[in-house]
């Protein structure tokens, strides 16, 4: 977007089943990175008497998490060196390494069935408030960037943003990427206090 020959601004907004997927399993896991980004709303944490992991275990878990996240949130800027392939149960949604995912494999192998059905009734839900309002997820961001240019007295900068809308418990707004943040629903719904959050946001990239 923007005006023939000036600035390009690009900002792709979705509700993505790979990343509301990933945050499903991080939780009923008890994996506790990204430290700062909120639980979802509804699902259960890891049970606190479930048996405990290995130290090592633990620690290589937490590795190769990290490296699914990166991946899921942002898979052109963290291609895998090793070759991906498809993990069952998790129909197209889940791909890891052919190498050095063992341990996560194993601990998301039991959770298929209820991690896909999750993701794909949040992504429904996601879709549905979006069509039901068609241009509003436009004119806020074209808002924000006018009012930038105002403040700043010149076009913004060409930039690109992802936005993911999710089904958080706390509301606010997160970097969960290079180019990509994540934003509770309740937060996106309000006009004027997303309106409020996103134009940092803005600043920081425009």
């Amino acid at each position: 977007m923007g005006g023939a020959g000036g600035p390009e601004w690009v900002i792709r907004e979705d509700a993505s089943q790979p990343v509301l997927l990933a945050l499903y399993l991080r939780q009923v896991l008890g994996i506790r990175w990204p430290d700062e980004l909120p639980h979802l709303r509804g699902i259960a944490p890891r049970p606190a008497g479930a048996p405990e992991r290995e130290p090592d275990d633990q620690a290589l878990l937490d590795r190769q998490w990290r490296e699914y996240w990166a991946m899921t949130v942002e898979p052109q800027a963290h291609p895998s060196p090793i070759p991906l392939d498809l993990v069952d149960g998790f129909e197209t949604l889940v791909a890891l390494p052919v190498e050095g995912s063992d341990v996560l494999r194993a601990a998301i192998a039991p959770f298929g069935a209820e991690a896909v059905a999750f993701s794909q009734s949040a992504h429904t839900r996601y879709s549905k408030d979006a069509a039901a309002k068609p241009g509003v997820s436009y004119r806020a961001y074209a808002s924000a960037i006018a009012e930038h240019e105002r403040q700043v007295g010149r076009r913004a900068h060409s930039f690109e943003l992802n936005v993911q809308v999710l089904p958080l418990a706390q509301r606010g707004v997160w970097w969960i990427g290079s180019l990509t943040i994540a934003v509770t629903d309740g937060l996106r719904g309000d006009v004027v206090a997303f309106d409020a959050a996103i134009h940092p946001i803005i600043a920081e990239l425009a």
